[in-house]
């Protein structure tokens, strides 16, 4: 005499057909998690107009001696979003363009311009004084011609040549370096992904 099958219970048919549809489900998932941590491969388009430093670099805090009495503190990366340039102190005309850069940048974000600061890391020939005076207010100045400064400069990328490349770096409010900008970068990138930064983050 047979039993009686209970309803509730799926048939081996059913419970087939409910393996695949997890299968189908999560296979897709699987393969994008080994393909991206397992071998490195990576979407292209990325929304940063940036290039990105990876792994971000830890800034170590060193105080820095200013172009007068004053000294930049060793804590003065931290707490704010910071636009940096690397460069001689005369301020030739590529120091200039990235020093405007960096100041237009930081007014055109309005009400978060008080999250972001700029920061001149003078290599030497400090300094052009009448031109930071009347065009660059506000600036903080470290010079890093001296042993805390080349501290400081192993940890950027390709750092013996760090002061004639013309980059302009980003650091978060952590004191990590995490991303550059070439000298032939859009102008406008910087801008853009300062305001995504801005509004994603909740820190600085």
């Amino acid at each position: 005499m047979n039993s009686p099958v209970d309803p509730a219970q799926p048939r081996p048919v059913a419970r087939k057909q409910i393996w695949i549809l997890v299968g189908a489900f999560f296979a897709p998932l699987a393969l994008a998690f080994v393909l991206y941590y397992g071998m490195g491969v990576r979407p292209h388009g990325n929304t940063n107009k940036g290039d990105l430093i990876q792994p971000a670099r830890p800034l170590p805090e060193v105080e820095l001696p200013g172009a007068t009495d004053q000294t930049l503190a060793a804590n003065a990366l931290r707490g704010k979003w910071s636009m940096l340039f690397i460069g001689d102190g005369a301020c030739d005309a590529r120091c200039r363009e990235a020093l405007t850069l960096m100041r237009q940048t930081r007014l055109a974000l309005g009400d978060k311009m008080e999250r972001v600061q700029r920061v001149f890391l003078v290599s030497g020939n400090c300094c052009d004084q009448a031109y930071l005076e009347a065009e660059q207010s506000g600036l903080l100045l470290g010079r890093i011609d001296n042993s805390a400064g080349q501290t400081l400069l192993e940890t950027f990328p390709d750092a013996a040549q760090a002061a004639s490349l013309g980059r302009i770096y980003l650091v978060d409010p952590l004191g990590n370096l995490m991303m550059k900008y070439e000298p032939d970068a859009p102008q406008k990138g910087l801008l853009e992904d300062l305001k995504k930064l801005l509004k994603l983050s909740h820190i600085g």
